[in-house]
């Protein structure tokens, strides 16, 4: 039995030349033991002599093993340095291995990565320096405790960051220390020696209470983004309760508000809601589109018509429906006898995607994440217009008014139910009868499409 020592436990460098040298002898991974420091050693262990440099291109390993090591030894778990040396030991007979994220080995590995780099984000994002008096100058002081050995890769960030500070970042393993010219490092420290606050902090909870928005607050997503352990050391967290409330207490309002009114709908709640969209960031499509296309139509409306997304002409217009597929289902809503000044059309998703050639702007189809970003406003709208009778056009709006991939085949020509309980149908997009090449299907599915329309309209009359 080897036993290998390493001096800390982020110890890379040390863990990647002894793997080298036991590469280099074939030995076994079941055949060594690898330690922290003083860690207590196995009985019947032996301390390794230092392992011999392999022979020059003896062996080679992907960059993607390099990156994964690189960060699994970050991570908490004891086995880790074992793991990798393990994986290291099967790469020579199955170079492709690192490829396969269905070996238990690899998705292991590849789990306390990920772990390890949510950390890293999480002490960049919820760390707080705090100010105190320091020999006649100022110093930062943060504490932090991170779940992982993360603390010394991620000084050379905090560095860069505030290269201009006298900072230090105390955690419960090891001490960081920043004098603006040289980086030192100090030993484990508690919540006890960290500052409780300073002036400045009053200052940025006015400025976090000002920008907080919380329309385009999820609780959910906010606790899993940013869970309680870290509130402790955030003065604006403190805010968010109490702010969350208020913003509960305003939709109610605003929700009491429009039932009060005629036809069980508020133009102004609606109008409120629209001016809120138009800023809208919840994805990244808002930054290349010309505008958010919000839905149109009567408050009242006893049906609502939900599409995919805007396309070039209803970016540019900001209205939805007006280019050729829309024109299309006009064609069609009259045909069918629907009355479009009563129905409310609107869509999944508000921002247009596209892709640029040239000087055209060609349609992309919506990811799961941007629809999933957008049914926030689909819902209000929803709970402002309570349509009796509210029509998917195509695939993309039926995933976002059912949370979920819905078939149109199997699932076209009969009621369905939303989550909410209201009452849906799902059919085809108009812009799906401009893309056949076939006339004779074309007239076809038009005339099926037509019938479907006529169908929903006996439902509300």
């Amino acid at each position: 039995m080897r036993v290998v020592t390493l001096s800390e436990p982020d110890d890379f460098d040390g863990w990647r030349d002894a793997a080298r040298g036991l590469i280099a002898e074939d030995v076994p991974p079941d055949d060594v033991v690898w330690q922290v420091g003083d860690e207590p050693v196995d009985l019947f262990a032996t301390v390794a002599e230092p392992a011999p440099a392999p022979p020059p291109g003896a062996f080679s390993v992907p960059r993607a093993f390099i990156d994964l090591a690189r960060s699994a030894i970050l991570g908490s778990d004891p086995e880790r340095f074992a793991l990798l040396y393990t994986l290291l030991f099967r790469l020579r007979r199955e170079p492709k291995l690192i490829e396969d994220r269905a070996d238990p080995l690899v998705r292991r590995l590849d789990r306390i990565a990920k772990d390890v780099r949510r950390d890293i984000h999480k002490m960049r994002a919820f760390l707080r320096f705090r100010e105190v008096e320091e020999d006649g100058g100022i110093r930062f002081v943060a504490w932090f405790e991170p779940d992982h050995h993360i603390v010394r890769a991620n000084a050379a960030f905090f560095v860069n960051r505030f290269a201009s500070m006298r900072w230090s970042i105390l955690t419960p393993g090891v001490s960081i220390h920043w004098d603006g010219k040289a980086l030192s490092e100090g030993p484990g420290a508690s919540k006890a020696d960290a500052p409780d606050g300073d002036p400045t902090e009053e200052v940025w909870k006015t400025y976090y209470a000002s920008i907080f928005n919380p329309a385009r607050v999820k609780i959910g997503a906010m606790l899993k983004e940013m869970p309680k352990k870290y509130w402790k050391n955030m003065p604006e967290t403190a805010l968010v309760p109490g702010l969350l409330a208020a913003a509960q207490a305003r939709e109610s309002g605003m929700i009491a508000k429009a039932r009060d009114t005629v036809g069980g709908n508020s133009l102004i709640a609606w109008e409120a809601l629209r001016d809120e969209a138009a800023g809208c960031t919840r994805c990244p499509l808002y930054k290349p589109a010309t505008q958010t296309v919000f839905g149109e139509g009567p408050v009242d409306a006893p049906l609502m018509f939900v599409g995919e997304q805007p396309g070039d002409q209803e970016d540019i217009a900001g209205r939805p429906f007006v280019g050729p597929a829309g024109q299309m289902f006009d064609k069609a809503m009259t045909e069918a006898g629907v009355d479009r000044s009563r129905a409310y059309v609107t869509n999944a998703v508000k921002h247009f995607k596209f892709e640029q050639r040239g000087k055209r702007r060609i349609h992309a189809k919506p990811g799961a994440g941007e629809i999933d970003a957008c049914r926030w406003w689909i819902e209000q709208e929803q709970m402002l217009i309570k349509p009796k009778v509210t029509v998917a056009l195509g695939a993309t709006a039926a995933r976002s008014l059912f949370g979920k991939v819905m078939t149109i085949g199997r699932e076209r020509g009969r009621a369905l139910q939303l989550p909410d309980g209201g009452e849906a149908w799902i059919t085809v997009h108009p812009s799906y009868l401009l893309r056949l090449p076939d006339p004779a299907q074309a007239a076809e599915e038009y005339a099926r499409f037509v019938e479907d329309l006529r169908v929903v309209a006996g439902r509300i009359s």
